[in-house]
Formats: structure tokens, sequence, C-alpha cells
């Protein structure tokens, strides 16, 4: 069994000066099972090593956003020669409009792109501009995930305290009868979706009729392409399934861990945060940090790895061969209606259910801490093209002996016993858990 003496420690600590532990709640140690949430020091590739000595394997690999392995050197170098050369100036460099043609060749159906640091900033840029060009407040959401830490999505979550009530509607995904009665209800501003997800394909016709739809009411289409983009490909889920937004919002991958992101557009509303517009000036997108150049830099060496090599294709592959190998383990033990590796290839996550085949907290817990006793580290099984058949092998077969335990807690009703702590809990709530984060002592939980 691994021991976490200075992860707890240092954990412990960084409760006492940084709110919730971590500065983002995905990484929150409340995510992980208890006093098992390792502090990372370094990594290389697929692998990561902790205060305590302990390597793992790593999936999720940094919140999907290291799509090309960890101290990737081409991006690395890069960004690094940037540096040295000065990474913030009073007037626009070479690099941002080098970085602007990149991105620009690689999505088509965009005209102008602005970049930014966070894909919050992007999003929201994006509501703003809809509402500018519209003159309407509401903003339709599709039931995803995460969109923005501002207050026009997080006021939708369980996590809304001190935001006032927000203009915002939310519409089922792949049920275009369902979005025309949101838009014909009220006037919209702009409809915002993932084109995609891990669970959840576009069904034929669906993009195309979101398009046709907000058209039809005058409201502007809005793609977040935060996991998308160099997930499905270089030129994100609208190049992979044909549809053109007006806008579209970008991060994650586009630095391989280093922070940049963009919001990209038709010509006609981007000029509206310029200065080439008769129209009223939208105030669009004024960052200290985002044309600093160690993030542009890094951005355009990712452009050239993708232009180069096949890093969709290898995350795809090492995903599918994971996929098969666990769910086969799965399988083999009986238990494949309650362990399920799913998704697609490149963003694969795990499904956990208790004996009852519900969706279990607790057992989700429990196969978190087998995997974390054999070396892997991950809340998915989201991969990188770093990952190599060697860490596949070692994932399956860690995979197959935490299901063999999670198989024991089937059998007996409940991870009673075999998980040694409190289950992880959903990282947006509206209160803590009960057992509250104890102070320090002496002696010693996506964008």
């Amino acid at each position: 069994m691994r021991k976490y003496l200075r992860s707890n420690a240092l954990q412990s600590r960084l409760h006492d000066l940084v709110p919730g532990g971590s500065h983002t709640y995905a990484r929150g140690a409340d995510q992980y099972p208890e006093d098992m949430a390792p502090i990372l020091v370094r990594g290389a590739g697929s692998r990561v090593w902790d205060v305590d000595g302990n390597e793992y394997v790593e999936y999720g690999i940094g919140l999907r956003s290291v799509t090309l392995g960890h101290g990737y050197r081409p991006v690395v170098d890069a960004a690094a020669r940037a540096a040295a050369d000065g990474v913030s100036f009073s007037r626009p460099t070479e690099l941002e409009l080098l970085a602007a043609q990149d991105f620009l060749a690689l999505v088509p159906g965009a005209d102008m792109v602005k970049f930014a640091k966070n894909g919050s900033d992007a999003t929201t840029a994006a509501v703003r501009l809809a509402r500018a060009v519209t003159g309407r407040e509401t903003v339709a959401i599709c039931e995803q995930p995460f969109f923005s830490v501002d207050d026009w999505f997080i006021g939708t979550t369980a996590m809304s305290a001190g935001i006032p009530p927000v203009a915002t509607t939310r519409f089922p995904y792949n049920d275009l009868p369902a979005l025309e009665r949101v838009l014909s209800e009220q006037p919209t501003a702009a409809v915002v979706l993932e084109a995609a997800t891990a669970l959840a394909e576009p069904e034929p016709g669906y993009l195309a009729g979101v398009r046709a739809l907000c058209d039809r009411f005058g409201a502007l289409l809005v793609f977040d392409e935060m996991i998308t983009g160099f997930r499905w490909s270089s030129g994100g889920a609208q190049q992979v399934y044909g549809v053109v937004p007006d806008l579209s919002c970008w991060g994650k991958a586009m630095g391989n861990g280093f922070p940049v992101s963009a919001l990209a557009g038709k010509r006609e509303f981007m000029e509206l945060g310029g200065l080439r517009t008769e129209r009223e000036r939208v105030f669009l997108l004024s960052t200290t940090h985002g044309p600093e150049t160690a993030g542009l830099a890094a951005f355009r060496a990712v452009v050239a790895a993708y232009a180069t090599t096949d890093p969709v294709g290898r995350m795809e592959r090492a995903g599918q061969r994971l996929a098969d190998g666990v769910n086969a383990a799965a399988a083999e033990l009986g238990i494949a209606d309650r362990l399920t590796v799913t998704g697609r290839p490149s963003c694969l996550i795990f499904v956990t259910r208790d004996a009852e085949g519900v969706p279990s907290q607790p057992f989700r817990t429990l196969f978190l801490q087998e995997l974390l006793d054999r070396g892997v580290l991950g809340q998915s099984f989201v991969t990188s093209a770093a990952h190599t058949d060697a860490d596949i092998d070692h994932t399956v077969e860690a995979a197959a002996a935490a299901a063999a335990v999670y198989r024991r807690a089937l059998e007996q009703g409940s991870v009673a016993g075999l998980l040694r702590g409190r289950p992880v809990a959903p990282a947006i709530r509206r209160h803590s858990a009960p057992r509250h984060i104890a102070p320090a002592t002496s002696d010693s939980g996506d964008r």
C-alpha cells in the first residue's frame, strides 16, 4: 500500500492558505479517496510523481489539456525561447499575428480570433458579444457539465451563492423540439453547447438542426470547443461534424498545458469588439496576459505537432485498447453492467454502479482507491498521445485487480470494510461534506 504522508501534510497546509486546498474544484482533495490525494512534483509523458516518491500513470491528463504528454519537448522549448525574449510588452508582437494565422488555418469557419488565458474568458466574451449583436439578454445553454466560472453559468448550478438571478435557460442535448420550445418562448441571444461530449455524439441532423433553429430565431450559435478542440480533431468538433457556428470557444489542449484560450468567429460579429465598426463597440476581450508570448509560442508548437504527427490517432488507439481491456476484465468477473469504461476513445470515462445498478460515488471511490494503490491516477481514463502500450497494459492489469475488489463489494452489497475513508463528492455542490477538512497542525479539493 502506498504512503501519502508528505502529500497529506502539504494538502492540510494548502487548506490553510488556499480556499478548497486547490485552485480548481476538480483538483480538490474531495475528488479523491480520503488521505489519498497526491501532491505532485513533476511529470514526463504519461507519468507523474508525487512528493512521497510514488509514480503513477496519469489519466485525465491535466484536466484534458495535455494531449501530447507532460513536458513535451518541442512545446517546452518553443515556450522557453519565446519567454527568454520577454513575455509581455506594451504593443502587439509578431507572434500574435503568426498565432492568429495558425489558428484560423485550422478553423476555416472562423474569420477572426482573440486570445486569452482561461476558457471562461472566451465563453463569457462570446455571451457578451451575442447579447450586443442581438440586443437580447437570455442565453440558452445545453444540459452539459460546465461552460464558465462567470455568473451567467454558475448561477444555474448548485454553487450559486452570491450570484443574482441569471437570464439563462437550459435545453437537453439531441432534442431539437425542446430547443425550439426554448427559443420560441422568449427572445434568445445565444445558444451555447458542446457539439459532442465523451458520452454523447450528435444524432444525424441534430447539429444542422440547431444551426437552422438559431438562424430562424435570430440567436447566435456558440460551440464550446474546450474539450473537443485538439481531442476530436485539431479543427474541433465543427470540423468533424461539418457545422459552422457563429462563435467558438477554445482552450485546454491549445497549449498542451500552457495557459492559452481563444474566442473565434465570423468577422461581422468579432469586429464589434474592434476598431473597424460603425456600431456601438463591445468590450470583448482586453487582457494583459492574453498575448503573453510563452503561451502563444506553445500553441504554435502544438499546431506543428498536430501537422506532423497524429496525436488524435494515438490518443484514440490507446483509449480503445484501454476500454477493451478493462471492459473485458469486468466481463470476465461478471460485473460488466456495474463497472463500464465508455465514451469516445480519446475521452473515456468509467461508470460505477452499486449492486442495485444505481450510479454510486462510494463504488467510484473504491475503484479510484484500488487504482491508486496500483499506480494509476485519474478521475477518468482520458488519454494523451504519450500513453504507450506499456502504460495501457499496466492500467488494464491494475483495473482488473481493482475490479476484483469491486466485485467483492457488489457481492456484499456495499463498500463497507473495503473503502478506507469517506466517498468522493460532486465537485460542484451547495455545501461542503459533513466532515469538514481539519486544520493543519504542527505535525504535519475545468477552466
